[in-house]
């Protein structure tokens, strides 16, 4: 098995605390409700949405893909982290054992965020993941990252 690692930035505007309500603590209601092509729905298979909660997510119409499961590994509240494995679902395909993502939200100019995403793809065999290969995913949630932040600007009261 081999492990790769790419990592990322998003900018805001919106301040840590509240991006981290709507991004992170209230994504399983907020995502489906503005973005449901994307996301159909959430569903807790196990757990109580802390550490070691295990999630089943359904993917909307738009996706090529049906579903993911997914295991929280940390979620801090105080520090703005959060993450997660997915262990399931046919984003893996045949050559993925896995992938965790690390977020982390930091203060950044002019009172907004900083959203820094560390994503490490776990190989079956001797398989490798090149940044090309995960470039549409990339894509995929910086989208999600700006509807949400959207979302927050239009909503000055929501997630306060």
């Amino acid at each position: 098995m081999g492990a790769f690692t790419f990592e990322s930035e998003n900018t805001s505007v919106i301040p840590p605390a509240r991006l981290f309500k709507a991004l992170i603590v209230d994504a399983d209601n907020l995502i489906p409700k503005i973005l449901p092509q994307a996301i159909k729905s959430t569903e807790i298979v196990s757990g109580n949405g802390g550490p070691g909660t295990i999630k089943k997510v359904h993917f909307g119409e738009g996706s090529q893909f049906k579903y993911v499961v997914h295991q929280i590994d940390a979620l801090d509240s105080k520090s703005f982290t959060y993450s997660y494995s997915v262990i399931e679902g046919d984003v893996l395909g045949d050559l993925l054992e896995k992938i965790s993502y690390d977020t982390r939200i930091v203060g950044g100019p002019n009172g907004g965020s900083i959203l820094k995403n560390t994503s490490t793809y776990y190989t079956k065999g001797s398989h490798e993941i090149k940044e090309e290969e995960v470039k549409a995913g990339k894509e995929k949630a910086s989208g999600l990252f700006k509807a949400v932040e959207g979302y927050l600007v239009a909503n000055p009261d929501a997630y306060n």
